[in-house]
């Protein structure tokens, strides 16, 4: 029997994402339902999801942050659902990662439709796993795994953001400055040695030692993973 795809609602009415929930699972979707971003980070953090549905007006936060944070570490599919309708924000939307956009209202015929073409293509691609690799260490972007020399480790949700970003960019020397802005946003006020916390964070989970390096410090400037 085929798994049932999982489809996560981030939709702060809970009128609106009750009907989606009604819709979806009618068309044989399995559902979950957030109501703020907070919680539905922690989520997407946490749990295998097919497709996300976005609202961009949240109480907490907005899609389009989420949906960039999101980005950082998984392709899952993201559809946003909003009631903004202008020609800026689908732009901006489709710029920060999300694969389709519709506005609300909707037709429930076609909503169901572009789930069918976004799930069809994503799984199209799924024996060409999206990894990273940095000498013996593996990521596993959509598992949210790592792997060195044959082990899985574990990482918190923000470790491997942070990782996934050093390794996205190898051998390019970043600076603490641009980590904060790319792994903990723009918005972020705190100093800036929380990344050299999370740095001997990671080190430490994935065996780093003065033979074997995979994180270097550049001196007065920050840090580059390199091959």
């Amino acid at each position: 029997m085929n798994r049932k795809s999982h489809i996560l609602i981030v939709e702060d009415e809970k009128q609106i994402a009750r009907f989606l929930e009604m819709e979806l699972e009618h068309a044989g979707y399995e559902c979950t339902k957030e109501y703020n971003g907070t919680a539905a980070m922690d989520r997407i953090g946490q749990e295998h999801f097919d497709l996300i549905l976005l609202d961009i007006m949240l109480p907490d936060t907005d899609g389009l942050s989420l949906c960039q944070q999101t980005r950082r570490f998984s392709n899952v599919p993201i559809m946003f659902l909003s009631a903004k309708d202008d020609v800026e924000t689908k732009v901006k939307g489709l710029d920060m990662g999300a694969n389709d956009y519709l506005t609300k209202p909707f037709n429930s015929r076609e909503l169901l439709a572009r789930i069918r073409v976004l799930l069809r293509d994503h799984n199209t691609g799924e024996d060409s796993e999206d990894t990273l690799q940095l000498k013996d260490m593996t990521l596993y972007i959509d598992r949210h795994e790592v792997v060195v020399n044959g082990k899985k480790l574990m990482l918190t949700k923000k470790e491997f953001e942070l990782l996934t970003y050093l390794i996205r960019n190898k051998n390019i020397v970043l600076t603490r400055e641009r980590i904060l802005e790319e792994v903990w946003g723009y918005d972020y006020a705190g100093d800036t040695n929380v990344v050299d916390v999370y740095i001997r964070y990671i080190r430490g989970k994935i065996g780093q030692t003065q033979e074997k390096k995979y994180i270097y410090t550049i001196r007065g400037v920050g840090y580059a993973a390199k091959d």
